[in-house]
């Protein structure tokens, strides 16, 4: 249930790679740092297109050919960009992020400590932290994934925050992470304005409504997670 390939196909090797020795999903986020090391090293490599009013900051940094940067786009690095992706107008690529073959991070979007597997889209202001989007993975416009809870104050002596606990069929997960977004399996899709508290684990093929706010834990794959709002509506002048 919570192991990679629950939430994502690991046939290519290529992808593969990146959930090597890990027991839970989450794990690959500790290893995301590391594979950037190894896909880039300590230099920059840019083959793709760099548009006039991108930015390229001086940390090591590949952009493989046929990739895209687009005008006002800041990449920070260390970053892995690869062939057919696109980092559009306005979007900042942070530290240790690796956006896979054909995938997308969009207008006004930020990604840090992320891993989006070939054909992930993150395309209209969207905030992406420590998270895994699997492939073809669509994150509606203003889709937020969380990464630190809003009480994870650092402890006074020792200066470190709590690390993220999970609950999945009463048992629980210490995932030993201060930071986690969310795991997001292969063709999940959420709606506009969602909002995925920090530790969501979403299986394939879920659609999460617009406007949600998910709270942490495990969802079943094949699933539709709904919001219902009750409208009322009035005449105007009265109550």
């Amino acid at each position: 249930m919570l192991k990679p390939t629950d939430f994502f196909d690991l046939s290519d090797p290529e992808t593969a790679v990146f959930f090597d020795g890990c027991n839970f999903v989450w794990e690959a986020l500790r290893q995301i740092a590391a594979h950037v090391a190894r896909l880039v090293g300590e230099s920059q490599r840019i083959e793709g297109e760099v548009t006039p009013g991108a930015h390229i900051g001086d940390r090591p940094i590949v952009i493989e050919a046929g990739a895209r940067i687009e005008p006002g786009a800041y990449v920070h690095g260390p970053a892995y960009i690869g062939a057919g992706a696109v980092v559009r107008h306005g979007a900042f690529v942070r530290e240790n992020v690796i956006l896979l073959a054909g995938s997308v991070l969009g207008h006004a979007s930020e990604a840090k400590n992320s891993l989006f597997l070939p054909g992930a889209r993150a395309p209209h202001f969207n905030y992406v932290g420590d998270s895994i989007l699997g492939h073809r993975v669509n994150l509606g416009a203003g889709t937020k994934l969380s990464n630190l809870g809003i009480l994870s104050e650092k402890d006074a002596r020792t200066g470190k925050r709590p690390s993220i606990q999970i609950v999945v069929d009463g048992q629980m997960f210490d995932t030993g992470l201060t930071k986690l977004g969310a795991i997001l399996g292969d063709d999940v899709q959420t709606g506009c304005n969602s909002a995925l508290n920090p530790g969501c684990l979403v299986g394939r093929n879920t659609l999460v409504y617009a406007n949600a706010s998910l709270r942490k834990g495990y969802h079943p794959p094949h699933s539709i997670i709904k919001l219902r709002q009750t409208i009322r509506r009035v005449e105007k002048g009265r109550r």
